[in-house]
């Protein structure tokens, strides 16, 4: 099984002890967001978890200890840096101190693991086409020799983003077009290998690749390991990714950014961060006598390979 650790909070900026805690203890209790009384158990052990994928803003908090997961454990690393300032994204650093940041991380972890996303693109009065070409061929330049993959998405309108927005300027056709022709020529330019994720249309024509943030091709790749020939359910429509489980909880980010998908309103997860206990299997609060925990599914994609390392079998 895949485990997430940051689609639904920021884990690795606000939750680092509770984090490097569970996988010191080997396991993990998530709660249902549906049925909050449901809480599924998942082992943290090597030969339970295939891999385990990261996506932050900030990683500075976790690299002192990163290594006590990365010495046992397959991993893969998004690391999301836009172009937006606190304006859109007040609790994110600096878009200097993330390419630092993030340059730190692909030198622990190694570039062939680590992704860059740039996502999502939107447009507002101050976030021109223009704008976003310009910053994006700084970072390229600069980040290119330390990651595997660039990342692009564009904004998706849904409804809650109309009022958390209302500075947002909807994407026309020709926008999406201007875009994808200038990040792939971009990428192109410094080497980089980019790709969308969750966004529909095919931009081949701009050397973009189209395909999940997180398959077992990528994560295979980018650990040595053979995989099963598996279809990618993803998470939602458009996404193309291998189905993991998230071990975080909606509400609990506190970058508060403006397009977030998992907060409600900003204020909510500083409210629930008060709940948040470092030394509880749960990311908020404790198991409570009304709860019902049952030891969720971990099955292994891994391809068995009749005695032949999957490594082997990448190599030759």
């Amino acid at each position: 099984m895949i485990i997430n650790t940051g689609g639904r909070t920021d884990t690795v900026q606000y939750y680092t002890e509770w984090l490097l805690r569970r996988f010191e203890e080997g396991y993990v209790l998530t709660r249902n967001p549906l049925f909050p009384n449901k809480v599924s158990r998942y082992e943290l052990t090597p030969d339970k978890v295939d891999c385990v994928a990261f996506c932050s803003k900030n990683y500075k908090p976790i690299l002192p200890r990163l290594h006590e997961i990365t010495d046992r454990f397959n991993t893969y690393f998004h690391y999301t840096i836009t172009a937006y300032g606190k304006d859109i994204e007040p609790g994110v650093p600096s878009i200097d101190e993330s390419m630092e940041t993030l340059v730190e991380l692909s030198k622990l972890a190694g570039s062939n693991r680590v992704s860059w996303r740039y996502d999502p693109v939107l447009l507002t009065k101050d976030y021109t086409i223009q704008r976003h070409l310009e910053t994006f061929e700084r970072m390229s330049e600069k980040l290119a020799p330390y990651i595997d993959r660039c990342i692009f998405s564009f904004v998706e309108m849904y409804k809650k983003l109309e009022s958390n927005m209302p500075e947002l300027i909807p994407l026309s056709m020709q926008d999406i077009d201007t875009l994808a022709q200038g990040l792939g020529e971009i990428a192109g330019k410094y080497g980089i290998t980019i790709q969308t994720c969750g966004t529909n249309g095919d931009f081949t024509r701009y050397g973009i690749g189209s395909s999940g943030c997180t398959t077992l091709d990528i994560l295979g790749k980018a650990n040595g390991i053979v995989f099963k020939n598996l279809k990618h359910r993803g998470m939602r429509q458009g996404c193309h990714c291998i189905e993991s489980r998230d071990i975080g909880a909606y509400d609990t980010c506190m970058n508060g950014c403006k397009y977030c998908y998992a907060n409600k309103t900003p204020w909510k997860a500083f409210e629930n961060f008060k709940l948040h206990d470092p030394s509880s299997p749960l990311l908020l609060g404790t198991v409570r006598p009304e709860d019902i925990i049952t030891q969720g599914e971990q099955r292994s994609f891994k391809k068995e390979l009749n005695g032949q390392s999957a490594l082997e079998s990448l190599l030759y």
